[in-house]
């Protein structure tokens, strides 16, 4: 399998963790990622404004890929959803992919439809599959206990995603952490938004919301919380001291990505999984499966 790797602009930034632990993960299963020189941002953040420019830049990333022949997989749940997004809608060659053809034209670029943008996650299920996932396995997590978050994006609109996972009842996290052998922790609001979206614009709405989520997940036995989108990690993982202060409470609850999850059980250390650059300390949950 060979894709076209795309990070966005969170990731580089903020999550180097996940794009780490992603490259190991990938390398291990025979997935290769190609570095593609010249992407951009995905357009998400532009929806509101001008969706017309948000368009024209998921497109340019798309004809990036088609360039080199390659379909995308995106870290980024909002990247992952935008970009399907533009591919689904200029998937028919009509109108909209022309007047989009004549603004990319100007960067010497042409997007002729049928390029397929897939989150990790589904790669793993879709093109993997479980079984061939838990043959590189070499430790058992039997002792983390999981609560996963899905996040908005990562599931909506399903119809684009040929209904990955259900909306209202998703399984596919727990099912790839499970496959570790760590225990699934169900959880009241287990769908509810991280509060990412509003962050720039509502800092204390952004963190209460945020704050629901880790009080759900307090008052159960999970020892760790695991997703696969940045922006829901800033929120829960590099926001969660913030929020302890503001509120004066403590959770001191470790946020993983699935990647780092799958990397653990992959015998992976630390460092390669990117486990020292996650804001709430993982080593003292996570010192049994190191050597010390």
């Amino acid at each position: 399998m060979k894709y076209a790797f795309y990070l966005g602009c969170t990731i580089p930034a903020r999550s180097r963790n996940y794009e780490l632990s992603a490259r190991k993960v990938a390398e291990k299963l025979d997935i290769e990622l190609v570095d593609v020189e010249g992407f951009v941002c995905c357009g998400f953040p532009m929806n509101a404004s001008d969706l017309k420019a948000a368009g024209v830049m998921g497109a340019y990333n798309l004809a990036l890929a088609e360039r080199k022949n390659l379909d995308i997989c995106v870290l980024c749940s909002s990247c992952a959803s935008q970009l399907t997004e533009v591919a689904h809608d200029l998937s028919d060659d009509g109108p909209e992919r022309e007047e989009v053809n004549k603004e990319l034209a100007r960067t010497g670029l042409k997007y002729s439809g049928g390029v397929r943008v897939k989150h990790f996650a589904h790669i793993l299920l879709e093109e993997v599959g479980e079984e061939k996932i838990k043959e590189y396995f070499v430790r058992d997590l039997s002792d983390l206990r999981i609560a996963a978050h899905y996040g908005c994006h990562y599931l909506k609109p399903s119809e684009i995603y040929d209904d990955f996972d259900h909306v209202e009842d998703p399984k596919s996290i727990e099912t790839l952490v499970a496959l570790t052998g760590a225990k699934i922790v169900d959880y009241h609001g287990k769908k509810r938004c991280c509060g990412g979206p509003v962050l720039p614009v509502v800092e204390d709405v952004a963190l209460a919301v945020a704050k629901e989520k880790l009080d759900d997940i307090s008052k159960t036995d999970a020892n760790a919380m695991c997703l696969v989108c940045p922006f829901c990690s800033v929120m829960y993982d590099d926001n969660q001291k913030g929020i302890e202060s503001e509120y004066d409470t403590t959770y001191n609850l470790p946020v993983l990505y699935l990647t780092q999850v799958l990397g653990l059980a992959m015998g992976f250390d630390r460092k390669e999984l990117g486990l020292n650059i996650n804001v709430v300390k993982t080593k003292k949950l996570l010192a049994q499966y190191f050597e010390q």
